[in-house]
């Protein structure tokens, strides 16, 4: 049987692969975006393990309305990350610096 300790370890774990994956890689649009949803992802564990463990449905419930926010904000990331390639070429940080109209 799992703890809560063990989710939150695990969550917590989770959370510090994304922040590494962020600092680390600075040049990748597409990496970034996913270590983004793996941190909000690990969050939603906290969520639905403290929501399991003290038997209140109300932060499953708080997961379902993250996980419908999340999903529309990776569908706009990806759509101006596909405009952005369209335009220039490229999907690297250091080359979309500039947003001029």
């Amino acid at each position: 049987m799992l703890m809560l300790t063990d989710v939150l370890v695990l969550a917590a774990i989770l959370f510090c692969i994304s922040v590494a994956g962020i600092f680390i890689n600075r040049k990748n649009v597409i990496i970034l975006l996913m270590c983004i949803e793996l941190m909000l992802l690990s969050v939603n564990m906290n969520f639905i393990a403290f929501s399991h463990f003290h038997g209140d449905i109300r932060g499953q419930v708080f997961v379902f309305f993250i996980l419908t926010v999340a999903a529309a904000e990776s569908a706009i990331g990806l759509a101006i990350l596909v405009v952005l390639f369209r335009k220039r070429k490229t999907i690297n940080v250091a080359d979309l610096d500039t947003l001029k109209g």
